[in-house]
């Protein structure tokens, strides 16, 4: 058995690439995961996997990742006409119909102008009822992977990082807050107890990764990315200036762990402190740029179900690939060259 934790990156509705990874991940039978960490998206994966295994094992996990998904194709908020999704050719067509759409255009103006608090006693999270319907005695439960969930405390502006009974609906809401959205969400700070307002938590821990190097966790880190690292081509148009901001904005922590694990490897193999010293993490990558690079901000906020299947269906494709050139690493190394990426 090869026990492995998973790093689960949020990204609204592009979180069903994730949904995929997770799919696939769950048809092998000799990988064991045994951590997650999630934000956002994450979180919510994170949370479905979680319930879904305490009650019925892999297709259990399964299920409730479906459950999931569908309603989340059932958001009345943002929604684009489905027709849409069908009249295009592709995802990346589709992105750029999105982008310039009456209803989104309007809808992103809308958020810029008008603060989420006008509503007042209307206003209700369109997430909540979707959120609520897991069974937070299993998201909770000992058993299966150790779950964190991280969200960021809007006073201080830290990362927050809920775990075991600490988890709950206002939790993983407070994790996936974007606040040109939705209100913060006030919910009991993990660490000292006080009420706190929290907004996503993509801003400080995108997902971090620091929850999994406790000692009784694996050191294989496989990190689902669904926001682009790279893009080559410079975005000069108001919507792709703005995407790139918020691709560059929710990769900035994600880096920023990963470039101090890189440097805790180079101190490990030049000697200069004990391998034992310091967790030696094994980090692996599962993402596809090439398709990531082809959508937006638009698809990421606007959850057109016929989009959400065909990123899971991307999503399945990307962890197969990843299975076929590196099943045989895990365990034993790293596959994601760390070195090459802040060379």
């Amino acid at each position: 058995m090869i026990k492995v934790n998973l790093a689960l990156q949020g990204g609204g509705a592009h979180g069903a690439f994730t949904w995929g990874v997770l799919d696939r991940l769950l048809d092998e039978e000799e990988i064991e995961i045994a951590g997650i960490s999630g934000t956002s998206a994450g979180a919510l994966n994170g949370a479905a996997v979680k319930a879904g295994m305490a009650r019925g094992g892999r297709e259990g996990a399964r299920d409730e990742l479906n459950r999931l998904w569908t309603q989340m194709g059932a958001l009345d908020d943002l929604r684009i006409p489905e027709w849409m999704s069908w009249m295009m050719p592709n995802l990346g067509a589709l992105a750029g119909g999105l982008e310039y759409s009456l209803p989104y255009t309007f809808a992103n103006s809308l958020s810029q102008m008008a603060s989420p608090y006008v509503w007042g006693p209307m206003y209700r999270n369109p997430l909540e009822r979707i959120v609520e319907k897991f069974n937070f005695d299993d998201v909770c439960s000992l058993d299966g992977p150790r779950l964190f969930v991280c969200a960021t405390c809007v006073r201080d502006g830290k990362i927050r990082v809920f775990t075991r009974d600490k988890i709950s609906t206002r939790a993983i809401l407070a994790s996936a807050c974007l606040p040109t959205l939705f209100q913060a969400v006030h919910c009991e700070d993990p660490e000292t107890g006080a009420d706190e307002a929290f907004w996503d938590g993509g801003y400080t821990g995108n997902p971090a990764l620091f929850p999994l190097f406790e000692p009784d966790l694996p050191r294989d880190v496989l990190i689902v990315n669904i926001n682009p690292l790279v893009r080559e081509d410079l975005p000069v148009s108001p919507v792709e200036i703005q995407n790139r901001i918020n691709e560059i904005s929710f990769n900035s922590s994600l880096l920023r762990e990963l470039r101090a694990i890189a440097f805790v490897q180079r101190l490990i193999e030049d000697g200069a402190i004990k391998d034992d010293a310091m967790k030696n993490v094994m980090v692996h990558l599962i993402a596809d740029d090439q398709l990531m690079n082809e959508l937006s901000v638009a698809t990421k906020l606007v959850p057109l179900p016929a989009v959400l299947m065909q990123l899971k269906e991307a999503g399945r494709r990307a962890a197969g690939r990843f299975l076929t050139d590196h099943r045989d690493d895990l365990g034993k190394r790293q596959t994601a060259d760390l070195r090459h990426m802040f060379g």
